[in-house]
């Protein structure tokens, strides 16, 4: 009972100290998505409570992220909203679609899904959408009215006016930037958010500020209003399921990576359908109330955990603060400067600008183009297109590099080792025997040129009588795979020489068993390792 009562305080006092960085980013994220305030309030209650109740990670804070904001204002506009109220309606049926992406995912089991997307392409992207975040914020930094969309041509535009820029704004704005960074050098009071400290100057200061011309929040209605959708302009259905299939992978890449980044930290187990179902649930509930898309974001999972989490229940604590923090304190809330909230959303967003994610692919001297084409993609294509351009780059890249042939002649090292000649000039090749190993899975783009090198090498030596082939980097073999050997066999038979292949995978083994090519029959596929099939004698068959 102790221990019960002990684990309910411990969340109830992370809950308190979340609620103080939760409710202004929900705030902060509202605009971000070209929203009303409440729209990442009613994100908020729904992400928390929901997954509360269905998601299975102990730290996870499902609510409103900058990246699904930022996705969700570039889709809204694609679409054709002008308006405020076209955007809520629009927004809502675009979350509620995401919602059902995330069930129909959950209900087809594809938690392994966010896989697809290379850690390389979603640093970048990362990387690229921060960029976009904090150029969209700067506007509100200058309080400068600007038109473009597009990255370079609202770059271009920002610092063109620079005469427009509202002084007093710049200054609140940079301000509460210096602030929040300070905040994070401060070691001595880790469950104060510097986001409260610096919401809570900014509201102290708000009557002299507004006096001098800077902007603030304006009213938020945080009633309940009936669910209502309407169908996009000229019945652009398809933009909706393409927009809210892109929303579903940028949240779940996003909320997988830190439920899974805590969950190997704390050796607790990863349930990804159950997750995708609870997200999807998340999703539904918030855009069924004009709410924002939501996921399980990296700094409130974080602060989750920082702060000492026990259970998911710290994520209802959090709501019931934010409930009460807006009963009581709503026209306090109103009063935040515009350029306090941008500057919240820029400060976190900045820990996805640090160069040095990067650094490990130069230093690995592996996926240095991916990466720096995935923030390219973004700043030349927008958010959407430019993860879909990274991720097709990406496995291009991957494409490219399984189909450039690489073919080792093995040695004999030891009694029962064969290795690369290449790496070890000192292992022995059997007079007679040709062992030859693929360094990448055969498939129907390498097969035939693999197969052409195999040919190469069988000619280059004139007391061929066996070719060994071990497949031992191939899980499975494809139609092309299996022609090809199929070819090769009967090319090295013409020439009186046998063909077996070691080391098959089981799915291999089947493949080339129902093919049944007459030169590579049964008995030649059952070899364990080189040395069997090295050892056995021609004649034999097993």
């Amino acid at each position: 009972m102790k221990a019960s009562r002990a684990l309910h305080l411990g969340d109830a006092v992370t809950g308190l100290s979340l609620a103080g960085l939760l409710l202004p980013e929900a705030v902060a994220y509202s605009g971000l998505a070209d929203l009303p305030p409440q729209a990442g309030v009613i994100g908020l209650f729904a992400g928390l409570f929901v997954y509360a109740l269905i998601g299975r990670s102990r730290y996870a804070i499902v609510t409103a992220t900058s990246s699904s904001a930022a996705v969700l204002a570039a889709a809204t506009l694609a679409l054709g909203a002008d308006d405020v109220t076209q955007r809520v309606v629009y927004s809502s049926v675009l979350v509620c679609a995401t919602g059902i992406a995330f069930l129909l995912a959950g209900s087809a089991r594809l938690g392994a899904m966010s896989n697809l997307i290379a850690r390389p392409v979603l640093r970048g992207f990362s990387f690229g959408l921060a960029l976009v975040i904090v150029l969209k914020q700067l506007p509100h930094i200058v309080a400068l009215h600007t038109h473009s969309t597009d990255f370079f041509a609202l770059l271009a535009e920002v610092f063109r006016n620079t005469g427009s820029w509202a002084p007093m704004s710049l200054a609140t704005g940079v301000a509460a930037l210096l602030a929040l960074f300070s905040c994070e050098r401060i070691p001595h009071v880790p469950r104060v958010p510097g986001v409260l400290l610096v919401i809570v100057a900014g509201i102290a200061a708000a009557p002299w500020l507004a006096a001098h011309g800077v902007a603030l929040t304006g009213p938020i209605h945080l009633a309940l209003e009936m669910p209502t959708f309407a169908a996009p302009a000229n019945g652009q259905w398809l933009p909706v399921v393409e927009f809210a299939l892109g929303l579903m992978f940028i949240l779940y890449a996003e909320s997988y990576s830190s439920i899974r980044s805590f969950a190997l930290k704390h050796d607790e187990r990863v349930r990804p359908n159950r997750d995708l179902i609870a997200l999807g649930l998340a999703n539904l509930v918030s855009g069924a109330f004009h709410g924002t898309p939501v996921g399980a974001g990296y700094s409130g999972t974080s602060a989750n955990e920082a702060a000492g989490a026990q259970s998911r229940a710290a994520g209802v604590y959090a709501a019931a603060t934010v409930l009460v923090l807006v009963l009581l304190f709503l026209p306090w809330i109103e009063r935040i400067p515009e350029p306090v909230l941008a500057a919240i959303v820029i400060h976190a967003v900045s820990k996805s600008l640090r160069l040095a994610v990067f650094r490990p692919y130069f230093r690995w001297q592996r996926d240095r183009l991916v990466s720096l084409t995935a923030v390219a993609a973004v700043l030349a294509f927008g958010m959407l297109d430019g993860l879909l351009a990274a991720i097709a780059f990406s496995l291009a890249m991957l494409l490219h590099s399984l189909s450039s042939p690489r073919l080792s002649v093995l040695g004999r090292m030891g009694a029962h080792d064969f290795v690369s000649v290449t790496r070890f000039p000192e292992a022995a090749c059997t007079p007679g025997v040709l062992v030859l190993r693929p360094e990448e899975p055969m498939f129907f783009a390498n097969a035939e040129p693999l197969l052409a090198l195999a040919r190469h090498q069988a000619l280059q030596q004139t007391d061929v009588r066996l070719v060994i082939i071990s497949l031992e980097e191939s899980p499975d073999l494809d139609g092309t795979a299996l022609e090809s050997l199929g070819e090769f066999a009967v090319w090295l038979a013409a020439r009186k020489i046998a063909l077996r292949a070691a080391r098959l995978k089981e799915a291999s083994r089947e493949a080339l068993l129902r093919a049944d090519f007459s030169q590579l029959p049964a008995a030649e596929l059952d070899y364990s390792s080189v040395d069997d099939a090295a050892s056995a004698p021609l004649s034999s068959a097993r």
